[in-house]
């Protein structure tokens, strides 16, 4: 008698679809960040290598966003120089940078931001 092999099929693995496994949002991001990246990973389906990289940079931007304007209610958005003159204090600009990184992120990640009418039609006005 010859060895043959024995292949054997599971009949519960048969016609089932594996639910795609969740992902994790990258390391180092605050919980706000996290929970964003989560809300918008899973609302637009987002898998793709480029698309989570630009989602993860969105996120870093996001974090770095936030972290300027706690300095900005701490210290106000302006200083006085050396020559006791009023200035923009400088978060305000990094805290602008960021929001307008975040914002070109998701531009290039093409989302569609319109939010769903419940109805045919123009929108009702105002």
């Amino acid at each position: 008698m010859k060895n043959s092999a024995v292949v054997r099929v599971l009949p519960s693995s048969i016609g089932k679809r594996s639910a795609p496994k969740r992902l994790k949002p990258p390391k180092g991001l605050t919980p706000e960040a996290r929970r964003w990246w989560r809300e918008i990973q899973a609302e637009y389906s987002i898998r793709d290598s480029a698309g989570l990289l630009l989602l993860q940079t969105a996120a870093e931007q996001f974090m770095r966003m936030r972290a300027e304007e706690v300095v900005i209610d701490a210290e106000g958005s302006t200083i006085k120089d050396r020559f006791d003159q009023r200035k923009q204090h400088p978060a305000v600009l990094n805290a602008r940078e960021a929001r307008s990184a975040m914002l070109k992120c998701l531009r290039a990640l093409n989302l569609d931001l319109e939010p769903i009418r419940d109805r045919i039609g123009r929108p009702g006005g105002v």
